[in-house]
C-alpha cells in the first residue's frame, strides 16, 4: 500500500513519488493544515484546485471536539471532509510542548487539562494510536514528547529516550496495515543529541521519519545545523517530514538539505493577518501603498485571488474587515507555497537547483543571503551534513 521511489536527485535535494492508500503525491511538497478537519476558510475543492496533495490533521483537537467515534462513522476524514486525497494526522506530541501549562508528563503520557472545558484527559502512546486510526489518516505519527525551547541539555536526553520508548509502544500498538507509522527524531539543536535519538529510532525502521523539536522559538541559524545534521543520516530510501515548518525560505533551505514533506499554519494565519507571500517577501496589505495598486498579488500565480483581483480590492477588503479577505489571502499564499515546490522540483529535475535557489533567495531577502540560508545551499552538496555558522550560545 506505502511505496516511496526517489525519481530525480540534484545534491540533497530530491523529487520522488509517494504512494498511499488514498493517492500518490509527488514530493517535495507542503501540506496545509486543517487543525480541525479543515484549512481554515478553504474548501476541500479549492485545496484540489490550486494543487494540494495532502492534509495534515490534528489528533489532539479531533479527539477532544467532535470526537474520533463521529470521524470514523463517516469513513475516516476523507469521508467526514469531503477531501479524497491522502490525510496526515499528527499524535498530540506537539501539544505536549504548546499546552504546557494544561498537562503533566509521565512514563505512562500525558494527563492534559481540556482547553475546551477543563476537563482532565489522558493521551498515551496507545491512545494517540488508538485515536489516529479511528481518524483512518495514510500516514500517521508516533506520539512523542516535543521540549520547548530552551532547554536543558538532560531534560532534552530525557525527553528523546522517552520518546523511543513511546515508539515502540505505538508500533506494538498499531495494528492497521493501511496507515504508515512515522517515527519522530528529536534531540533540540543539539547535534550530539540528534545523534543519539537517531541511534534509537533509525533500529525501528519505520515507513518514514520526521524530523521533530525544531521551528519552537529557536533562531533560523540555530534551527539548520540541525536538520543538515539529521537529514545527511536518514535512509534514503525513506520521506523525511520536518514538522511545523513552512515559511517559502524553509522550504527551499529544507529541501536543499533532503526534506521531503512539510506543514505549518503560516500560509492561512498570515493570510487571516492581511498579508500576502511573493516572491519578493511578505506583502502587507493593511498597509497604504496597496491602496491604489492595480496590480495583483503576484503576477505569476494562477490562484482565484491573483486572476481576479487588484491588491486595491484586496487592501480594501482587509480594512473593512471583509471575509473574503482572509479567504483570498490564505488560498493564494497556500498556492503560493505549491508553486514553489513546483518550481523547485522542476529544478531538481533540471538539476539547475542550487543556481535556481540562490537566484530566488537574491530576489526575496532583496540582496545578499542570510549566512543559514547559503550554508544550506552549500551544504546541499554535502553528504554527510556541513553547516557551520556562528550561533550565540543560548541553552
Amino acid at each position: 500500500m506505502f511505496e516511496f521511489e526517489v525519481q530525480h536527485q540534484d545534491g540533497r535535494a530530491r523529487v520522488g513519488r509517494f504512494t498511499t492508500p488514498h493517492g500518490t503525491v509527488t514530493t517535495p511538497m507542503f501540506m496545509p493544515v486543517g487543525t480541525q478537519g479543515t484549512v481554515k476558510g478553504i474548501s476541500p475543492q479549492e485545496l484540489l484546485e490550486i494543487g494540494s496533495q495532502m492534509i495534515l490533521g490534528n489528533t489532539y483537537h479531533l479527539m477532544l471536539r467532535p470526537g474520533e467515534a463521529l470521524v470514523a462513522a463517516h469513513g475516516g476524514l476523507p469521508g467526514f471532509t469531503a477531501y479524497p486525497g491522502p490525510f496526515l494526522t499528527d499524535s498530540g506530541g506537539f501539544q505536549v510542548m504548546s499546552l504546557g501549562h494544561l498537562r503533566k508528563i509521565t512514563e505512562e503520557g500525558v494527563v492534559f487539562k481540556s482547553h475546551l472545558d477543563g476537563s482532565m484527559v489522558e493521551l498515551t502512546p496507545e491512545r494517540s494510536i488508538e485515536v489516529q486510526q479511528a481518524l483512518g489518516a495514510d500516514v500517521i505519527m508516533a506520539f512523542d514528547e516535543c521540549p520547548p525551547f530552551p532547554a536543558e541539555r538532560e531534560y532534552i536526553t530525557q525527553s528523546l529516550e522517552r520518546t523511543v520508548r513511546w515508539l515502540e509502544r505505538c508500533l506494538t500498538f498499531k495494528s492497521r496495515e493501511d496507515q504508515a507509522l512515522f517515527a519522530i527524531v528529536q534531540g533540540g539543536i543539539h547535534t550530539d543529541l540528534r545523534q543519539r535519538s537517531l541511534d534509537l529510532t533509525l533500529p525501528f525502521n519505520t515507513l518514514g521519519f520526521a524530523i521533530g523539536g525544531l521551528a519552537v522559538g529557536e533562531s533560523k541559524a540555530e534551527m539548520y545545523p540541525a536538520v543538515d545534521f539529521t537529514t545527511a543520516r536518514l535512509p534514503l530510501d525513506k520521506p523525511r517530514y520536518l514538522m511545523g515548518v513552512g515559511h517559502p525560505e524553509d522550504l527551499v533551505a529544507g529541501i536543499a538539505l533532503g526534506v521531503d514533506m512539510f506543514d505549518c499554519v503560516y500560509p492561512t494565519r498570515t493570510g487571516r493577518f492581511g498579508y500576502a507571500l511573493t516572491d519578493d517577501g511578505r506583502l502587507n496589505l493593511n498597509s497604504s501603498a496597496p491602496r491604489r495598486d492595480m496590480r495583483p498579488i503576484d503576477e505569476e500565480c494562477d490562484c482565484y485571488a491573483c486572476r481576479h483581483y487588484t491588491r486595491a480590492y484586496l487592501a480594501h477588503l482587509v480594512r473593512a474587515e471583509e471575509l473574503l479577505a482572509p479567504r483570498m489571502l490564505s488560498l493564494h499564499n497556500l498556492r503560493y507555497l505549491h508553486r514553489l515546490v513546483e518550481r523547485i522540483r522542476m529544478a531538481i529535475t533540471e538539476g539547475t537547483f542550487e543556481s535556481w535557489a540562490r537566484a530566488w533567495g537574491r530576489r526575496y531577502f532583496g540582496g545578499e543571503l542570510p549566512e543559514w540560508f547559503a550554508a544550506s545551499l552549500d551544504a546541499s552538496r554535502s553528504e554527510t551534513g556541513a553547516i557551520q555558522v556562528e550561533v550565540p550560545l543560548t541553552q
